[in-house]
């Protein structure tokens, strides 16, 4: 589909509504072993709103990856391989557990843009989520559609991560881990549990962690850093992948008005990278 039909999809919008279940949140706890995460005075820790809200796509509605076929509420891009490049959050109240909550997404932006692996397309999502009579949330996700993988052209190598983290924690990604986190996010895209599909399709050596869940452990260690204080805003960027079975670390630091974490591969490069603001109590 040329650029110009692809333009029509801006402003296209999609509502769900949802209830914000503690047994949902809890088995989320029970995945990243941190069940004394979970508190009822502060609400859904930060990024867990991605456990809700999934769009119930029938089986026979997926594509060839697993995700839901192109062409419904995302626009119909032609190139193959799609993944979650980043996003920028804000957040102004707390969602609480229990209550009714309605998540609002519009195609805000689509961009065109030629890099080192051939033309990309970039999808901006924008999503508001109201509970209780307030907006509690706002996020713009971002999506990169990209070529097939060519297996002659070794990648780019990822650059190096900053330095001088207040804190770290060795993350060790299993594959049973991976397939309860696309359970709980309702996420049928097939690089995170088909290790077939990621060598044989998409040129990866193992199953993939997710972006999201990356972003996930990087904005609880940017709270720890934080001194607990609720998150502001939050900000990610991928950059390059980490695998299953392989450890990985991230890792946070503040200064005295904001914050910068990061995640980095086994061999010390920069996996993903986050900036972070803070409010008081």
């Amino acid at each position: 589909m040329d650029a110009g039909t692809l333009e029509t999809w801006i402003g296209k919008q999609r509502t769900i509504d949802d209830v914000i279940d503690s047994r949902q949140a809890r088995l989320l706890a029970a995945t990243l072993d941190c069940e004394d995460t979970l508190r009822e005075e502060t609400g859904l820790p930060p990024l867990w709103h991605w456990i809700y809200f999934a769009e119930a796509v029938p089986t026979r509605e997926t594509g060839p990856d697993g995700h839901a076929a192109l062409g419904g509420f995302m626009p119909p891009i032609s190139l193959p391989r799609r993944m979650w490049a980043g996003g920028r959050l804000t957040f102004s109240a707390p969602l609480r557990f229990g209550a009714q909550a309605r998540k609002t997404s519009t195609i805000a932006a689509i961009d065109h843009k030629t890099g080192r692996s051939g033309p990309m397309v970039f999808v901006t999502v924008r999503h508001v989520i109201e509970s209780e009579g307030r907006e509690c949330l706002t996020e713009e996700h971002d999506v990169v559609y990209l070529e097939p993988r060519r297996r002659d052209v070794p990648p780019p190598p990822p650059p190096a991560p900053p330095r001088g983290a207040d804190m770290t924690r060795t993350i060790s990604p299993s594959a049973v881990w991976l397939f309860r986190y696309s359970a709980l996010t309702f996420n049928g895209h097939r690089i995170h549990y088909d290790v077939d599909f990621c060598r044989d399709v998409e040129g990866y050596p193992d199953l993939v962690v997710h972006g999201p869940l990356q972003a996930t452990l990087l904005a609880d260690l940017a709270g720890q850093v934080a001194g607990d204080r609720p998150l502001a805003s939050f900000a990610f960027r991928a950059v390059s992948p980490v695998f299953a079975d392989k450890d990985f670390t991230v890792a946070a630091k503040t200064d005295d008005e904001t914050g910068t974490a990061w995640a980095m591969n086994p061999e010390g490069a920069l996996a993903m990278q986050a900036t972070f603001t803070w409010r008081d109590r």
